[in-house]
């Protein structure tokens, strides 16, 4: 059965959601699923804007059969190239015959990788700033190179003011009816899968988000049309205010996550310590989490969120714990920076993770590590109550 309902008169939304897949990208948990989200533009041409996974083949091509009917596809409009949502470019060409492909120089160049071949005898180049008229409505093509692969674009239509945003703005998550942020708590239920997904995915490029935000400035938009998650038709400044954020890496809140790594609940024993000495003294909205147990997409998800880090670890075969060093890793690979960072170590005989999480630290970007350290010996005894209560104290001292 079609599924489908109405961006604007004239845009219909057109994708599907997949419940059954585990890891997006092969490495991320999405235990509530993702939307791959397909629009139709209906004018006296009319443009199919991007198209879908594998996953919900069926189900997109019954949506887009009902909204054409009778009538032809004229364009295809690739914005991204990442199979997630090109998968399909050929199977819409052995069914529309006259279709054209509209993508930039690069989006062909990739096309060519994945499918054998660029559709040269349909393809249509565009380049910034470049038009297509298809009626009433006037597409406009938007650069958006690295957010977050070389060739992604974005489309503006200025008739009904929206903005079809390829992967910015998107966010993991299936879409149950409700299409539209405004129909769902966003704030909730859906915010933490969207940074989550900003951050592992396009958090590295915040230079080129900034890029697009200024681009986008200079357009009047009434709907943001992202390929993932909810469409934005009210309360823009929201989602714009978070992207923001997240693309020049400020913390969204004040805030303290303790992330710690534990072999046998000693180190956990002394983050939990630490978090009690934080709250005594006002701190409120703590986050403690075992890095064993959690993702790390989750784990970087939060980090972007708060102001403030606690990292606590052992000391493993004379190095970082494996875990929390892959986390330390991590935020170098997705550029996290302007932390204050607190650390506590653990070791029965020779503690050094705390010199060597400094050290990796040190590699990023505006990252403060405060001078005061807790060292545990195995574990945190009564007589080291006051070393902890010091830490608290730096951390908090550090937050005014």
């Amino acid at each position: 059965m079609y599924n489908v309902r109405n961006v604007t008169k004239d845009i219909v939304w057109v994708g599907a959601s997949d419940r059954r897949l585990a890891l997006f990208e092969n490495i991320f948990p999405i235990q509530r699923g993702v939307s791959y989200n397909s629009y139709v533009l209906l004018d006296e041409k009319t443009v199919l804007l991007d198209t879908v996974d594998t996953g919900v083949a069926a189900q997109f091509f019954e949506n887009l059969e009902y909204v054409l009917g009778n009538r032809k596809l004229d364009y295809l409009i690739v914005n991204h190239m990442e199979p997630d949502h090109c998968a399909m470019i050929g199977d819409i060409v052995r069914r529309y015959p006259e279709v054209q492909i509209v993508g930039n120089a690069k989006t062909f160049g990739m096309m060519q990788q994945f499918f054998g071949t660029a559709f040269a005898e349909r393809a249509v180049t565009v380049k910034e700033g470049d038009t297509i008229s298809t009626g009433k409505h006037t597409l406009h093509f938007v650069m958006a190179p690295m957010v977050h692969w070389p060739e992604a674009m974005v489309t503006y239509d200025d008739a009904d003011k929206v903005l079809f945003s390829a992967d910015a703005f998107g966010t993991f998550g299936a879409l149950n009816g409700n299409i539209f942020a405004d129909e769902v708590n966003f704030d909730r239920d859906w915010l933490s899968d969207a940074r989550r997904y900003y951050t592992n995915i396009v958090g590295k490029y915040g230079a080129s988000v900034q890029a697009l935000l200024k681009k986008a400035e200079g357009l009047e938009i009434a709907v943001i049309c992202p390929l993932h998650g909810p469409i934005w038709r009210e309360n823009l400044g929201y989602i714009l205010e978070k992207y923001q954020k997240w693309s020049t890496y400020e913390a969204e809140d004040t805030a303290v996550a303790i992330l710690y790594a534990s072999m046998y609940g000693n180190t956990a024993s002394a983050a939990d310590a630490l978090a009690g000495c934080l709250a005594e003294r006002g701190i409120k909205n703590i986050a403690v989490y075992d890095v064993s147990n959690v993702h790390v997409s989750e784990l970087i998800g939060e980090i972007f969120r708060v102001s403030h880090l606690v990292f606590a670890a052992p000391t493993y075969n004379g190095g970082i714990y494996p875990i929390m060093e892959n986390l330390l890793s991590d935020m170098k690979a997705l550029s996290v920076q302007k932390k204050t960072v607190a650390l506590l170590e653990n070791g029965t005989w020779a503690a050094s993770t705390a010199r060597q999480m400094c050290e990796k630290l040190s590699e990023l970007k505006d990252v403060t590590v405060l001078d005061t350290q807790v060292s545990v010996k195995s574990a945190m005894l009564a007589n080291q109550r006051e070393e902890l209560e010091k830490l608290a104290d730096a951390i908090v001292t550090s937050m005014k």
